[in-house]
């Protein structure tokens, strides 16, 4: 069986989403305050940029042990930076309506931000704030770690074996396989080809949700 097959042709007891690059694209704000951060630190711009995205802003900072950095407060002050530029931050084509058609019990937003941040792109980019959303204060343990997952799941009341994921970043790609989830990779803000042995969509717009007599979610495209 396909990729494409193992989420079009089974039913899901809930959808989880990251959020940057998955719903929205944050990219540009983001690049701007870490490029910033990392010319002050004496920090390779060019290289270190990749590795920021999709994981916590503490976790991205222990990662270089820079000595001499107090990575909790750098990682706050990354996250106060970051609330205050939201300029060109924008909605994934389709992603609100699409979520706007999901019952709002089937669903959750887990990211890697902290949650004043997650709400403050979400206000920017018009996505409303879900019913059910695991950030950064949540886990002890970021993406690739499989923990924000596997609670945003388990509130839900359900495992995440249960659930597909959309994501769209290597860590949460990594992090959807190690909670056994299947996975919808959204490429949307992918510079280049990826290659992924899961399924891919560009778009929320050729999407459609069916809701079955069991409340399960089946996924179709239009």
């Amino acid at each position: 069986m396909s990729a494409h097959d193992t989420v079009f042709n089974r039913a899901f007891g809930a959808f989880l989403f990251d959020m940057d690059g998955t719903v929205l694209n944050s990219i540009a704000a983001a690049e701007r305050v870490w490029s910033a951060w990392a010319v002050r630190h004496g920090v390779d711009v060019e290289t270190f940029l990749p590795t920021i995205h999709g994981a916590r802003a503490i976790d991205t900072i222990n990662r270089l042990n820079l000595p001499g950095v107090d990575a909790e407060a750098q990682a706050a002050f990354i996250a106060q930076a970051e609330i205050d530029d939201v300029e060109g931050i924008i909605e994934i084509p389709g992603a609100q309506a699409f979520l706007n058609s999901l019952p709002a019990n089937r669903w959750a937003m887990v990211t890697s931000a902290p949650r004043d941040l997650a709400l403050r792109r979400m206000a920017a980019a018009g996505i409303s704030e879900p019913a059910m959303m695991v950030t950064a204060e949540d886990v002890t343990a970021g993406k690739p770690d499989p923990a924000g997952y596997r609670l945003a799941a388990k509130r839900l009341g359900l495992e995440a074996s249960e659930c597909l994921i959309f994501e769209d970043a290597a860590v949460g790609i990594q992090a959807a396989e190690a909670a056994g989830a299947a996975l919808l990779v959204v490429t949307t803000t992918h510079h280049h080809p990826i290659e992924t042995q899961h399924a891919t969509m560009a778009s929320y717009e050729t999407l459609s949700v069916e809701v079955d007599a069991d409340g399960k979610l089946r996924l179709e495209t239009r």
